[in-house]
């Protein structure tokens, strides 16, 4: 077993999105290849709510799937195949724009004002690019979740994981969706499939990602060196509203802090595809991209 290394921590960037949805992207519209196939993580959390009623009306996507998962609150959504609702907190939405889909997706608080969710963009190949738009809800009963006998709780959203396996199926980018809670103190190892992009986003305590070892140059000072001149990178400490981006392995390890820590793991196989991205339409090629404004223009971009 190879224990993935860190490889990059990122803290989320306020940003504004929609109508005037105050939120914080934890990546995305620069070059995402590290995290291919996905392409933007925003964190849509407040408490505040003038900085999220506004929501994000009418908008077209084309070439990518979306992923909504709502913690606190709700998010009523429509769409142009007719399809109406609310997901609340638990549930997941998840949309395959395809050929091409306009939504909108209105979030409304809970009781006090609060509303929480997470939105994550993946790629669609180039295969399916323009393949039939598709529409998947899953209440929070649907989703199954696991307890370790050291209190480690793992919701699984998609993928398999502890012999369960999440209820969204066939995403293109066959990801790993999960919503993993560690108690204080605890160190817990889990697997990921060594072929994937993986990252880890911290909404709730703290704690550290321990590093794999490798060779260093010179010895460092507060690093441990192990028999054969190898040594131990410092473990990386995250908090609230911490990205941890992984390199290759197929296992990570992370200790909770005195709070405990609460992250979404994902993990994706990369597509390793041209990328020409635009606002909400992400394509292969500039031609591509052109021809999908064109048919919002003549109102043609609806095909299914």
């Amino acid at each position: 077993m190879s224990l993935r290394p860190v490889k990059r921590i990122i803290k989320s960037k306020p940003t504004m999105e929609g109508a005037g949805v105050h939120l914080r992207r934890a990546f995305g519209f620069g070059n995402t290849g590290e995290f291919d196939p996905f392409l933007l993580l925003d964190d849509f959390r407040n408490d505040i709510p003038e900085d999220y009623l506004a929501g994000f009306p009418w908008h077209p996507h084309r070439g990518i799937e979306t992923i909504t998962y709502v913690l606190a609150g709700t998010v009523e959504h429509g769409d142009s195949m007719g399809n109406r609702g609310a997901i609340a907190p638990g549930d997941v939405q998840w949309m395959t724009a395809g050929s091409g889909i306009i939504h909108q997706e209105m979030p409304k608080g809970d009781a006090t004002g609060r509303m929480h969710g997470f939105q994550l963009w993946a790629n669609l190949p180039s295969a399916l690019k323009m393949t039939k738009p598709r529409y998947q809800e899953v209440k929070s009963g649907e989703i199954p979740e696991v307890t370790d006998d050291d209190g480690t709780q793992v919701r699984i959203v998609s993928g398999e994981f502890w012999g369960k396996r999440g209820p969204v199926e066939g995403v293109a980018a066959d990801p790993v969706y999960l919503d993993v809670t560690v108690p204080p103190g605890r160190r817990k190892v889990l697997p990921v499939e060594v072929t994937r992009h993986a990252f880890a986003y911290v909404f709730s305590g703290q704690g550290k990602f321990c590093n794999a070892s490798g060779p260093l140059a010179v010895p460092t000072e507060g690093v441990g060196w192990l028999p054969g001149g190898v040594a131990t990178p410092p473990p990386a400490e995250v908090d609230n509203r911490s990205l941890v981006l992984f390199d290759r392995g197929d296992e990570l390890q992370v200790e909770a802090g005195e709070d405990g820590i609460r992250f979404l793991l994902v993990s994706g196989k990369p597509l390793e595809e041209p990328v020409a991205w635009y606002g909400p339409i992400v394509m292969n090629s500039q031609q591509q991209l052109r021809d999908a404004f064109e048919d919002l223009e003549r109102g043609t971009f609806i095909k299914s």
